[in-house]
């Protein structure tokens, strides 16, 4: 049952990623998108941290597992730096860290 879930989850945060980030790309250059979605997806997480198994399969594992990206994240990181444009990196570094930890600790505080 719970791998069903984990399916569900990730066949929508997965697409829904998707139409985030290339929405915000129509208006920008810069990887708000995936910041948006990463900084989302951790306060899922931490929102479901000590919920129901079922319920963490779903939203946590499944979901926010699809939902968010590391590889982006990374990729997005990476150019920046490539194409010399030190500051955008670390402030893209820098506040995906911090807002992803203030997100995660805001969900598992309302949890």
């Amino acid at each position: 049952m719970r791998t069903l879930l984990v399916i569900l989850g990730a066949a929508i945060g997965a697409p829904a990623r998707f139409a985030i980030d290339q929405y915000i790309r129509k208006f920008t250059d810069k990887p708000y998108g995936i910041f948006v979605v990463n900084v989302v997806g951790s306060f899922v997480f931490g929102l479901t941290i000590n919920s129901a198994q079922n319920t963490y399969a779903l939203f946590a594992i499944g979901f926010a597992g699809a939902f968010t990206t590391w590889s982006t994240f990374m990729l997005d990181f990476f150019l920046a730096y490539e194409l010399k444009k030190y500051k955008e990196a670390a402030i893209n570094l820098g506040a995906s860290i911090v807002f992803g930890l203030l997100a995660t600790s805001l969900g598992m505080s309302l949890a």
